[in-house]
């Protein structure tokens, strides 16, 4: 079932939505105002480096066999613990696409996700986990990850949350986005507005083109630059915003670049 003409996924009673964060959506505004692809076509990317990281033998296994049919080239690695995952993981080159499990061995919390924001800022993260509480998935987006698909669901969800993610947008249980907005403070503090003072001509136009849901390469391709510098510009853009991902950065330029 849909609403607003948006392709939906069900699992344990969540509906899903893909974001792009195109047009005139956002987040902060209709949480059921997202676009998706069409399902069965695979998002324009050459992407195609995935770490898989659980620990458990068999979901690997699983995840093996359902990362192809989004990322029918994809070359897959494994980690099966956190120390696993911080030796693989150095830097945005290292992988293209991170799925990760909350719960590996010598992980605290959300350590291994906060750790990879750190090494890899602009690396999609796709988070899988047993755990479907609407608190905890809203720590995950604040923490980071580009989506979140509870182990609990049918294999086409996690299908469709990966060319989602891979076509630059999110993917959220609908509880996920309800439990950020009712987080989000009813006033943007002031520094944030100043924030966007700070960013360069250049930097504003990269925003605006993130806000779209427009990949790294495509925002390269529209401004005439390389790839390398877009991620530098990101990379400088989350940290004038005090944001921790491209989700918060688009939501934020709705405010800021709005005029």
């Amino acid at each position: 079932m849909s609403r607003a003409g948006v392709p939906m996924s069900r699992s344990q009673g969540y509906p899903y939505f893909g974001i792009s964060l195109g047009g005139s959506r956002c987040l902060s505004c209709d949480p059921w105002n997202g676009t998706i692809p069409r399902m069965g076509q695979s998002p324009e990317t050459d992407v195609s480096r995935v770490l898989i990281a659980d620990d458990h033998p068999l979901y690997r296994d699983a995840l093996r066999a359902i990362v192809p049919q989004a990322m029918p080239n994809a070359q897959i690695a494994e980690a099966g613990c956190q120390k696993e995952v911080i030796d693989n993981v150095t830097s945005d080159a290292s992988f293209d696409l991170i799925v990760l499990d909350l719960n590996l061995p010598g992980a605290t919390g959300l350590s291994c996700l906060r750790h990879l924001r750190e090494v890899a800022q602009l690396t999609p993260i796709m988070v899988v986990s047993g755990n479907d509480d609407p608190a905890t998935m809203r720590d995950v987006v604040m923490a980071g990850a580009t989506g979140y698909v509870p182990k609990s669901s049918p294999r086409q969800v996690l299908v469709d949350a990966i060319r989602v993610i891979m076509g630059g947008g999110t993917y959220w249980p609908a509880a996920a986005v309800l439990a950020l907005r009712r987080a989000q403070a009813p006033d943007e503090p002031q520094a944030k507005v100043a924030a966007s003072d700070e960013l360069t001509s250049r930097q504003r136009k990269v925003l605006r083109l993130l806000a779209e849901g427009l990949s790294n390469k495509h925002i390269a391709r529209e401004l005439q630059i390389s790839e390398i510098t877009v991620k530098a510009h990101v990379s400088l853009i989350l940290k004038k915003l005090g944001v921790a991902n491209r989700v918060q950065a688009a939501m934020e330029a709705r405010k800021l670049l709005s005029d």
